[in-house]
């Protein structure tokens, strides 16, 4: 036991080792992939090897059950996150027409099985096992299918949705195992990933039954076609943005994931040091989502050694937009998009973004003109006072940090 202990501790080691902080979200829906698959086999392993199943009480075969079921519909549901998150599945939903009579037949049929491991106590071991059997290849399609009907846009609530599942799983298997740390540590974990879940749904505007069931849009879409914005996007280059920084009183940073893929957060940290010596008010906005795990965008900062101070949270800087001078929007696009507000039809309408199209002039660093991750247009582009700064982040910003600093240093 030590072993096996100490070679899974070491391979973990290795992983994190490895891992780039862009790949957390990735790794995580992997790993909870193991949980599910540890939780369902340690639950058919108690339920073999008990001296006589039939003489199990409902309790145990009611947390024999739980723990197979939520086990197999986190460890196929996370890896169908993790293809996603990790573009080896294609990120927009899978749109089958029978999509929610799927969901519900399996649903079904899992309770059904529950009813013959549960109900029926097993009369037999073959029993038992055949409806087990049947609960967990029910429920792994029903975790498959949930989790391909869900849009990339939704990963990170699903991802703390699994999270929950997870911890449910470890505490069904405490009952099982009659281990009261189990059971604590899974509830914790569940009651944690649940929470985590409703803020996360909150900061989306999403409504958790409709994003678990694979649901299109916030709460507050419409049933109509989504606005078509006309217009076109006026692009600029790195000395003019220079000359307007070193123009501006006021700026706020708005980093997205495209500024974590690129690892542009040092360079940033050293344009941010000019500025502030320079006597103008930097701040950092980020939105609740930014990136595709909550918190991401944080870390990457603190990395970096950005002060917590200038870091601020969107309830906190979202009126401050109207009195600032250049917003910098860097690799985010849905947390900006400001259709959100404006077309009650969007998939995104009513999520909270960050209203960047109110400072007085806007700048948006992308590498190229496409829409984000939810696959909605975002119009902020062909604003009037916005220009798009275009190339790779980490480069743009180096130009940046080189070009302000060589300012104030004169």
């Amino acid at each position: 036991m030590a072993g096996l202990m100490a070679a899974g501790g070491a391979a973990g080691h290795y992983i994190g080792h490895r891992v780039e902080p862009t790949s957390l979200p990735q790794t995580v829906a992997a790993f909870h992939s193991l949980v599910g698959v540890a939780a369902s086999a340690a639950a058919i392993g108690d339920y073999i090897n008990a001296p006589n199943a039939s003489e199990l009480d409902k309790v145990h075969l009611s947390s024999i059950y739980l723990a197979s079921v939520i086990g197999s519909v986190t460890a196929t549901g996370s890896l169908v996150a993790f293809g996603k998150l990790d573009g080896r599945l294609d990120s927009s939903p899978m749109q089958h027409p029978a999509r929610d009579r799927i969901n519900a037949g399996l649903g079904a049929a899992t309770l059904g099985a529950g009813a013959g491991a549960v109900v029926m106590g097993g009369p037999e071991m073959g029993t038992g096992l055949a409806a087990l059997g049947g609960a967990l290849t029910t429920s792994g399609a029903l975790g498959w299918h949930m989790t391909a009907s869900i849009g990339g846009a939704d990963m990170p609530v699903v991802i703390t949705v699994l999270n929950s599942y997870s911890g449910w799983a470890l505490c069904a298997e405490g009952f099982m195992l009659d281990m009261p740390l189990l059971t604590t540590v899974g509830a914790l974990i569940g009651c944690s990933g649940a929470a985590l879940t409703k803020i996360m749904c909150d900061a989306m505007n999403r409504d958790i039954v409709s994003v678990i069931l694979g649901g299109y849009g916030t709460k507050s879409s419409g049933g109509g076609v989504a606005m078509k914005f006309e217009g076109e996007a006026t692009t600029t280059d790195v000395d003019s943005v220079i000359k307007l920084l070193d123009e501006a009183e006021s700026v706020i940073i708005v980093p997205g994931y495209g500024l974590a893929v690129a690892k542009g957060q040092y360079p940033l940290k050293d344009m941010v040091d000019s500025l502030h010596s320079a006597g103008k008010k930097v701040r950092f906005a980020i939105h609740p989502v930014a990136g595709r795990m909550p918190g991401q965008l944080n870390v990457l900062l603190a990395e970096a050694g950005v002060p917590y101070d200038i870091v601020e949270e969107l309830e906190e800087i979202n009126d401050d937009f109207d009195e600032t001078d250049v917003a910098l929007v860097i690799g985010a696009n849905d947390t900006v998009n400001s259709a959100a507000e404006d077309d009650p039809n969007s998939e995104i309408a009513g999520m909270p973004v960050l209203r960047v199209w109110n400072a007085k002039q806007v700048i948006v660093m992308k590498r190229s003109l496409a829409a984000g991750y939810a696959g909605v247009d975002n119009p902020v582009f062909l604003k009037d006072n916005t220009d798009m700064l275009l190339g790779d982040a980490k480069d743009t910003a180096e130009k940046l940090a080189a070009g302000v600093k060589a300012l104030y240093s004169k």
